[in-house]
């Protein structure tokens, strides 16, 4: 049978897991392989965006509610894989039609059980008929390896987004909008010692390193099902990355949003903390080293992110090679 996740209750936000056996199997233990065959009527998602968070997910939700090739869930992030608790919302959720009900209805149902009920969770997604769904939850960048296999298992042909950027960059937006909506303790965003302090919460650094997240997920996904995509290319160019991730999820990129534009980006002009040299200096140095690997994991624009601080990749490199040859004389001693 699979195994189903069960939730400490008295654990809270950090609440104990372990797997139970409790439904009738749809999927073997192997990695997501043509063997794995969702048996629920294709009533699953098609797709998983799974972080970062301050990485263009927003912008992302609105593109792909617009575009007419999806239906996309009335809750922008629905957090199910990585919290049973009620997640704090900030807007209401969208409720435009009977569709939009019964899937808020299924979720406050789904979401009261003490256990993840995968079967039940890709039955969320029925509502899409022949449209592309998925659930764009920048949380499940922290969630587990066992959660992981688990989900690519029972939806075998699930593709993952993960829409990286500079950390940085992306730590000190996360620190400004923690700020913003209470979520963090105003701070003296002008003593470096203080800002550490912030970066140091779980609920920053563990959302602070891509690399490591990017390695983790593509443990269990296909080549062909993950994608890296760049927050870089949301500010240059938001109308390839538009079509670029169009493209990706099956959907034509030729087809109309409406007025909304792929420049429309809300979050942008949103009030930040301001960030003096001396802080960035300092946030850049707590970052070096995850800042060279993902020039190394991630590839594409990264490659120069730590040249934005002054850091040489050539040496970086020439570190890998030594380890390499050290690795490959050991093993020629042996």
């Amino acid at each position: 049978m699979s195994p189903i996740l069960l939730f400490d209750c008295e654990m809270g936000n950090n609440a104990a897991m372990r797997w139970a056996w409790s439904f009738k199997p749809r999927v073997s233990d192997d990695q997501n392989g043509e063997d794995n065959h969702y048996s629920a009527g294709d009533a699953c998602p098609d797709f998983l965006c799974v972080g970062a968070q301050k990485g263009g997910t927003s912008w992302l939700y609105r593109q792909l509610e617009r575009h007419p090739d999806f239906w996309m869930p009335p809750v922008k992030e629905l957090h199910y894989l990585n919290s049973l608790n009620k997640t704090r919302q900030f807007h209401p959720p969208r409720c435009r039609d009977r569709r939009d009900a019964s899937f808020l209805d299924s979720m406050k149902n789904l979401s009261g059980l003490s256990y993840i009920d995968l079967e039940n969770y890709g039955r969320l997604f029925e509502h899409k008929g022949s449209l592309v769904s998925g659930d764009i939850s920048p949380a499940y960048s922290t969630v587990s390896d066992e959660i992981i296999h688990r989900v690519v298992n029972s939806f075998p042909n699930l593709k993952v987004i993960f829409l990286a950027r500079d950390p940085v960059e992306r730590a000190w937006s996360q620190l400004s909008m923690g700020v913003r909506l209470g979520m963090i303790t105003p701070f003296d965003a002008t003593d470096a010692d203080e800002v550490i302090r912030n970066l140091l919460n779980p609920g920053v650094l563990l959302r602070s390193h891509p690399s490591k997240i990017v390695a983790r997920w593509r443990r269990y996904v296909r080549p062909d099902l993950f994608r890296i995509f760049f927050f870089d290319d949301l500010e240059k160019n938001p109308t390839e990355l538009q079509r670029s991730i169009l493209q990706f999820l099956g959907a034509d990129p030729d087809k109309s949003n409406g007025r909304l534009k792929a420049d429309d980006n809300q979050d942008a002009n949103r009030k930040k903390l301001r960030l003096t040299d001396k802080v960035r200096c300092r946030i850049a140095q707590f970052f070096e080293q995850e800042l060279k690997d993902c020039a190394a994991e991630l590839g594409g624009p990264a490659k120069q992110w730590p040249a934005r601080y002054g850091f040489s990749l050539a040496i970086f490199f020439l570190q890998l090679v030594d380890d390499f040859d050290i690795l490959f004389w050991c093993d020629w001693i042996a």
